[in-house]
């Protein structure tokens, strides 16, 4: 036995896969073990990076350039903590 899924856009943009077929095993075992309300989330996740071609070179740059922000960052924070000093405010 299968299940199927129509397909409909909501309000939120999102849609709800249409024409999707899973063995009746297969979706009992992700219900045990993903839960009965994570499923689609599971799957999406799953799915997500074989459909969309993501630019992993521009994810990558974006990444490195946010850690060396976050570096500059703390950099900072250490060196206004030495400033303070001990005198009350």
């Amino acid at each position: 036995m299968t299940g199927a899924i129509s397909a409909y856009h909501n309000p939120k943009g999102l849609s709800t896969a249409g024409g999707v077929s899973i063995d009746k095993e297969v979706y009992e075992g992700l219900y045990q073990v993903v839960g009965p309300r994570r499923i689609s989330r599971f799957i999406e996740d799953l799915v997500r990076p074989h459909v969309l071609h993501l630019d992993l070179e521009a994810a990558y740059a974006e990444m490195a350039r946010a850690e060396e922000r976050e570096q500059t960052a703390l950099e900072w924070a250490e060196a206004a903590v030495g400033d303070a000093g001990t005198e009350a405010w």
